[in-house]
């Protein structure tokens, strides 16, 4: 760590919160000794505008995540339901966090091929869901293939499990679809559509399905699955299509195909940095979808943008708490475009910081995935500064 980077570590501060979680709600909850401990040395390590998840571990970030999202003391603060989906499969998991938002309102946890890793096996039983009442009471619902041996391991925690199979990404996207409207009332007249070959484009998607209804759905850069067109055509030619990234993933024979389906709005970018700039900036205010962040004040997930499965286990940070979308940027600091938007975000006092507003950013990943330089980098473009210029800390 570089001599005056001041980072400030959280764990001893959250994890006393998190202790003391399950003092007083012992009838309905593990004991505190089961549930906070964790493997990973220092979980969470803060600067004063930013958080970073400190691990580079999938298994183990889709954990800390739902610790620091779903406090779990009572049932204001408890998951109805929660989604268990492979690690190894990123088109899977990621059209999975659809079901993160309400009714379930819970974090998606990983399993591994032939196993359930303890990590999630313990917050299972720490978050202990309630059964989203909107569908059936169920308190886990499994996405994508799930072997036997798993199945065994989670039967033992003697919670209501419902099942999305499929093994196939664009027909499992299809199946959440139709899942969800099912459980919802309603089916959603908007889409995301992506390409299900480059996460490093499909990836900003995740973050607002996870806050909002809209699934996502794939393509491949020349075709449409057969079972994404069945999922637009239960929209009736009237599917509110936005397609992200540039046609270097996505054709644009592709584009106009899709348009007869519905309207076709592209969201995109030259790079995945500023394809994830765009999606972040974007509203259609007709329709009301997208971020359209462009002024201080807001919340940001950095991720580098080969944290494929890292920046799924963040998605819950765009559901509750300090919503934020995805940013890609870069292990050792911020190229250009990313640079330039956060210093576009940057708020300005007139007479003392104390005026706000603020911003802040989650990070994910240890050290050897995003440097602490990188973090310090984050931080400091963050910061609230003097309209006039100058030092940020004058108005102090």
């Amino acid at each position: 760590m570089k001599k005056g980077f001041a980072v400030v570590s959280l764990t001893l501060v959250l994890s006393a919160v998190l202790a003391g979680c399950q003092i007083g709600n012992r009838a309905a909850e593990p004991t505190a000794e089961d549930t906070t401990n964790s493997s990973v040395a220092v979980p969470w390590v803060g600067t004063k505008n930013t958080t970073r998840i400190n691990t580079s571990d999938p298994v183990e970030a889709a954990v800390l995540v739902s610790r620091t999202l779903w406090t779990a003391v009572s049932e204001s603060n408890r998951p109805a339901s929660v989604v268990l989906t492979d690690v190894s499969n990123w088109q899977i998991a990621a059209a999975s966090t659809d079901l993160i938002h309400h009714p379930s309102n819970g974090p998606v946890l990983f399993f591994e091929k032939e196993s359930v890793p303890e990590a999630t096996l313990e917050e299972l039983k720490r978050l202990n869901p309630m059964g989203a009442e909107g569908n059936d009471n169920i308190q886990i619902v499994i996405v994508g293939p799930v072997s036997a041996s798993v199945e065994e391991q989670l039967k033992g925690l003697d919670m209501k499990i419902d099942k999305i199979e499929g093994e196939e990404p664009a027909a499992v996207a299809q199946a959440i679809d139709t899942y969800y409207a099912k459980v919802a009332g309603e089916l959603p007249q908007a889409v995301v559509v992506g390409s299900v070959d480059s996460p490093e484009y499909t990836l900003p998607a995740v973050n607002w399905i996870a806050h909002m209804p809209e699934p996502l759905l794939y393509v491949t850069k020349d075709e449409i699955p057969a079972p994404t067109v069945e999922a637009l055509n239960e929209r009736g030619g009237n599917a509110i299509i936005y397609l992200i990234g540039p046609e270097s993933v996505v054709s644009g024979n592709v584009e106009n195909e899709l348009k007869s389906y519905g309207t076709v709005t592209r969201i995109s970018g030259n790079d995945p940095y500023a394809n994830s700039i765009a999606f972040a900036q974007f509203k259609d205010k007709g329709t009301q979808f997208g971020w359209g962040i462009a002024t201080p004040g807001h919340n940001l997930s950095f991720l580098t943008q080969d944290s494929t499965m890292l920046a799924i286990a963040a998605a819950p940070f765009s559901h509750l708490g300090k919503h934020a979308p995805l940013i890609f940027t870069n292990k050792d600091g911020m190229p250009d475009s990313v640079m330039e938007y956060t210093a576009a975000l940057q708020p300005k006092f007139q007479d003392s910081p104390a005026e706000g507003p603020y911003n802040h950013a989650w990070i994910t990943g240890d050290s050897s995935t995003l440097s602490n330089a990188a973090q310090s980098e984050i931080d400091d473009m963050l910061e609230i500064s003097p309209a006039s210029g100058g030092n940020p800390h004058a108005g102090h």
